[in-house]
């Protein structure tokens, strides 16, 4: 080729390398096939280069018609390659999609298997244990009334106990519920007694987030209501359950305060060497059955209520109440 110099000779190189590279570049399997050959074409020593080397022994008028050829053909060249480049990508990515099927209707082979989440395993053992001591479970709904959800439980408007239980408004008179205490309003309207149930359920309050707060949480409320049932009622039942619960461990009631109870307690367990606040508890207030029609000289009552969050966490020495809303299951798989 470097021996002939005449623009015939150099027109028919060209015409003959164009019906080669054409055949070629139609003939390759591969990306990799379609590269060499880019090179071997188009390559700063491939044959459209050896060509176009020759091309300056010709006479200057005949140089731009070689060199105006030559664009032509890296042109086609060029788009030949391109265009076999994607039918090639095409072809093998249609042979992987058959040899890979997956039929997305046939049944799964292996399920891993589940467990309860230990806010929900905590909730199941704590109303297991007021189950066997005698009480059935009651539900209300989440989103209530001002009515059952305060002034109904001795908290009328501008109580300053409600600044404790800032809620959620949706309007009207609706909110969502701050504690599980209106479901016994609502059992105690339906159902005369005596009565005893307990109340599970996620309830809501506008507290920051934070280690030990949420604005969503579970709540397990108690209530018995019977002729003659005192303090030392309330004390046998709390003191069975959290033993029950934590295990034979020093109980402790504190003097405290709360609008539907009187007298009212804080309860503590010795954990760990240290004192834990766990629950609150206190005679159901004559107040509050006088608003449902029942005699307060012939009934008494008590009730306890606790948070499952702070059950659960202190069961199981989680540090921070965040962990149980992440849905990390790093952390959940080791319950």
């Amino acid at each position: 080729m470097s021996a002939t110099f005449s623009l015939q000779d150099l027109t028919r190189q060209l015409e003959q390398l164009e019906a080669e590279a054409a055949s070629a570049i139609a003939a390759a399997g591969s990306a990799a096939d379609l590269e060499e050959l880019r090179v071997g074409l188009l390559g700063k020593k491939g044959r459209l280069s050896v060509v176009l080397g020759a091309m300056g022994r010709l006479p200057g008028e005949e140089r731009p018609l070689v060199g105006q050829r030559a664009n032509v053909l890296k042109e086609q060249v060029q788009a030949l390659l391109a265009e076999r480049l994607e039918n090639v990508k095409g072809a093998a990515m249609a042979e992987r999609l058959e040899r890979e099927r997956l039929d997305v209707t046939a049944p799964c082979r292996y399920v891993p298997p589940g467990h309860r989440h230990p806010l929900i395993a905590t909730i199941e053992e704590i109303v297991d244990i007021f189950a066997g001591l005698g009480y059935r479970v009651s539900e209300g709904p989440e989103i209530e009334t001002d009515h059952y959800n305060f002034t109904a439980l001795n908290i009328p408007e501008h109580h300053p106990a409600r600044d404790m239980q800032d809620t959620f408004y949706l309007g009207g008179d609706r909110l969502l519920r701050t504690h599980t205490s209106p479901v016994q309003i609502r059992h105690l309207e339906a159902n005369p007694p005596p009565v005893r149930i307990v109340a599970p359920g996620r309830v809501f309050r506008r507290d920051a987030v934070d280690a030990t707060h949420s604005p969503v949480f579970h709540q397990v409320e108690v209530l018995a209501l019977d002729e003659g049932l005192d303090f030392s009622h309330l004390r046998g039942t709390v003191t069975t359950f959290l033993q029950r619960f934590f295990g034979d461990l020093p109980v402790r009631f504190r003097a405290s305060y709360f609008p539907f109870t009187e007298p009212s307690a804080e309860v503590d367990v010795q954990w760990r060497g240290r004192w834990l606040e766990v629950m609150g508890c206190g005679m159901v207030d004559p107040a509050v059955l006088e608003g449902l029609g029942i005699d307060p000289r012939t009934h008494s009552g008590f009730a306890a209520g606790l948070g499952v969050e702070r059950f659960c966490m202190v069961r199981h020495g989680i540090d921070d109440i965040r962990r149980l809303y992440t849905s990390d299951l790093r952390f959940l798989e080791q319950f």
